[in-house]
């Protein structure tokens, strides 16, 4: 990099820290920085939705997969994502957004409560915590690893200077500081996305290359499942992803809950799924020809040392800055929905105090849990590549698709009438065995058996575990009462349909006692 890229790079840091500022003024309760107030347009929540679903671990842990392998790093990822945002378009995009607008919470989590009890809520969020606290952690690895490449900077050094900018505009402008700079990063991913395609397709010989160079490539790159990536590691992707990207990854929760509407709510879901569609085939595309162009025993670093040979200066910079804008999205998002479950649902079982808290001070709490959380995981991001987590991609697919199952599963199946018998009995049953098979199948299972687990059963068993007890355990024990029926009805019935007001008075609002005064007018 020179000083051309230098220029655009701290000049994308800028105007991400100036959109933050700007935001500041858009936030003055804790609605408003959780949620967006339900003021958000659908198409800038479908935007957002989109860049905070993956980062720069798409440049390095899967640029390794589509050089290995070829299109089963599409096959076997976004594409699935797409079909299971798709999915949930229509079954769990529109019940979020009534879990707001009806509720009248800030929290993913926060109906937990009185959907189930209190232990559950506890249990569902600490766990998530922790597993968001590594996931963000392998995000800052990836960013930092792909910027020690373009210059002397070191893992560390990239993952502070990353760490402190997020943490500045998401900090103080909340979810409308993390949609509107979505919305800026995904022009630039855009810009730089066109870029790196056109250089690869000059240096290939021109547009013919899209369909004339797939013979030149190893017969591995034609197929749509190989190597560990399987067909069973499809379908079981695909029933996580659609847990994970519907609100089981709680930021991706906010999104839905954030727009004005259900029906807005369900937009935003579709332009989601039409984007995950299309958006990564363009990025994809280069690093499936990478190994016609460069030769590397770092298959991730192969997309980054691409662009250093293809890319003149000032290009550079902007795909640099593209790989920032996915990672810096997903980061800060996870950061506003972990501070939401922290001050909305944690602290307030704790200390009773919370519940008493003014409108100030609840925002001012969240300001402080979005900032312990971005400390928290930069500080596991320096351990991501030790011998306990694993390489990046490790810790994204095995630790984050193996464990979210059991998290998401009680929450989101909690909003769907047909599981309305499934009570806290299920819920916690299902989360407890559903962690304790995941550790089961990875370590002592994995470390007995020659070769060890194959990585499709690795991260879809635990889910498997949990559906299945979450289902049998409501029927053997059901526990649905009027209280939790008039929740399901609530969320069930359109905004407008018959008996939905009702249902809205019937049901508690909150997630705890006296939550009115920490949201500050939170509906």
């Amino acid at each position: 990099m020179d000083s051309l890229d230098w220029t655009v790079l701290i000049g994308y840091f800028g105007v991400m820290v100036a959109i933050g500022v700007w935001s500041h003024k858009r936030v003055d309760d804790v609605s408003d920085f959780f949620t967006a107030g339900g003021k958000m347009p659908w198409w800038l929540s479908g935007i957002s939705h989109h860049m905070s679903g993956y980062s720069a671990v798409m440049f390095t842990g899967y640029a390794a997969i589509a050089y290995q392998y070829g299109i089963t790093s599409y096959v076997t990822w976004s594409f699935p994502i797409a079909i299971g945002i798709a999915i949930g378009s229509q079954l769990f995009a529109p019940r979020l957004n009534r879990v707001r607008s009806k509720l009248r919470v800030a929290s993913p989590l926060e109906y937990l409560k009185n959907r189930y009890n209190l232990p559950t809520q506890q249990a569902l969020a600490w766990s998530g915590v922790l597993l968001k606290i590594v996931d963000v952690g392998a995000k800052w690895a990836a960013i930092a690893t792909l910027l020690s490449i373009f210059t002397d900077i070191s893992l560390n050094q990239g993952i502070l200077i990353t760490g402190v900018v997020t943490a500045i505009y998401c900090t103080v402008g909340g979810l409308w500081a993390d949609a509107l700079t979505e919305l800026g990063q995904f022009v630039i991913q855009f810009i730089a996305g066109i870029a790196m395609l056109v250089a690869v397709l000059h240096k290939l010989g021109g547009v013919s290359a899209l369909w004339g160079v797939w013979d030149d490539l190893p017969d591995t790159h034609h197929e749509p499942t190989v190597g560990p990536y399987t067909m069973t590691f499809l379908l079981a992707y695909l029933f996580i992803k659609t847990f994970e990207y519907n609100g089981g990854m709680w930021n991706q929760a906010q999104r839905y809950m954030a727009t004005d509407s259900a029906h807005s709510a369900k937009r935003s879901a579709r332009l989601s799924a039409a984007l995950w569609f299309v958006w990564p085939l363009v990025l994809f595309f280069p690093m499936w020809v990478a190994p016609l162009i460069i030769n590397t025993d770092k298959p991730a670093d192969s997309y980054a040392l691409m662009a250093q040979d293809l890319l003149p200066h000032g290009l550079l910079g902007l795909v640099v800055v593209g790989f920032f804008s996915h990672t810096m999205a997903m980061c800060s998002s996870d950061a506003n929905a972990i501070a939401a479950v922290v001050t909305r649902d944690i602290m307030p079982a704790i200390f009773k105090s919370v519940r008493g808290w003014s409108t100030r001070t609840g925002l001012l709490a969240a300001r402080y849990a979005t900032l312990l959380f971005l400390g928290l995981s930069m500080a596991i991001a320096t351990q991501v590549n030790s011998d306990f987590f694993g390489d990046i991609i490790t810790v994204v697919i095995k630790w984050v698709a193996g464990l979210m199952g059991p998290i998401a599963i009680p929450l989101m199946l909690g909003l769907l009438r047909p599981f309305r018998k499934s009570g806290p009995t299920a819920a916690l049953v299902s989360w407890a065995l559903g962690l304790f098979a995941f550790y089961l199948v990875n370590y002592p299972i994995n470390d007995a058996i020659d070769g060890g687990v194959n990585l499709e059963y690795q991260v879809s068993i635990p889910l498997a575990v949990s559906l299945v007890l979450y289902i049998v355990i409501g029927f053997i024990k059901p526990e649905d009462t009027p209280e939790r029926d008039a929740i399901l009805d609530s969320l069930n019935s359109d905004d407008d349909g018959p008996g939905s007001a009702s249902a809205a008075r019937s049901v508690p609002k909150g997630g705890a006692a006296g939550r009115e005064s920490v949201a500050g007018a939170a509906d």
